[in-house]
């Protein structure tokens, strides 16, 4: 079962600000919202769409077709249901499983969904193959220093305040199994390098690679003083090359 349709973990996921107060109450949005090309009448697709709040808001930027993929039965009920329109299709199926069809997007989104892929290869040259030349693949990934965490979490005091980040292991990827929620999280843990050179041996340029803060106003947030002491989200852009033009 996937972890999101556990019952415990489910509850607990939709209490969170992010899931309650969609996109404005994440963090990263002000950030990766810039980065998002214009998609009026364009064709979009997103990987591990969740509650379906990127979906929403493509479509709300004038996307003609937008289809949003998860794993999770329960993110798209709840996609469905609060983030629909006519615009929009909800598939239950894998970032891995998809077909990929050949010059079917103009762009390619995909938030907070990579870091549970083990593979990142054969995912870049089926976005490339799926995009049109010069469509955008846009993401969010958790950073490498973040999932190289010891228990992706802070070493704290005797008084309970965080007094630092413990990185290890980080040049050794694989699975990694943190405590999220509540429950136990299995997560693929890649280098920078792993995440990025691959792009670019896959017919990408990279456009723009950012490393989430969150916003001043924010800063009164409990703990959310402290997401600036490490990065915990990668948000990166890269364009298919489009074809050399002789004349």
């Amino acid at each position: 079962m996937n972890i999101y349709d556990n019952p415990a973990f489910f509850e607990a996921y939709k209490n969170m600000p992010r899931s309650k107060d969609g996109l404005q109450a994440a963090g990263e949005w002000h950030q990766l919202q810039p980065l998002f090309p214009d998609v009026s009448g364009k064709r979009v697709l997103d990987l591990g769409c969740g509650y379906g709040w990127h979906c929403k808001y493509a479509a709300e930027q004038g996307a003609r077709q937008v289809l949003g993929l998860d794993l999770s039965q329960k993110m798209l009920e709840r996609a469905s249901r609060e983030n629909a329109g006519p615009a929009i299709t909800y598939r239950l199926c894998g970032i891995e499983d998809y077909a990929y069809p050949e010059g079917a997007w103009d762009l390619v989104v995909s938030n907070l969904a990579l870091h549970y892929v083990a593979d990142l290869k054969p995912v870049y040259r089926n976005v490339c193959r799926t995009l049109v030349p010069g469509g955008v693949f846009l993401f969010n990934i958790e950073h490498p220093v973040f999932t190289a965490g010891i228990r992706e979490d802070w070493i704290y005091g005797e008084d309970g305040r965080p007094l630092y980040w413990p990185v290890d292991n980080y040049f050794r990827p694989g699975e990694r199994e943190t405590l999220f929620l509540g429950q136990k999280v299995k997560k693929q843990h890649h280098t920078l390098t792993q995440i990025l050179n691959p792009l670019l041996a896959t017919d990408f340029r990279l456009e723009a690679v950012e490393e989430a803060m969150p916003p001043a106003e924010m800063m009164d947030l409990p703990g959310m003083a402290d997401e600036l002491r490490r990065p915990m989200m990668l948000l990166v852009r890269a364009r298919r090359a489009e074809p050399t033009r002789f004349f």
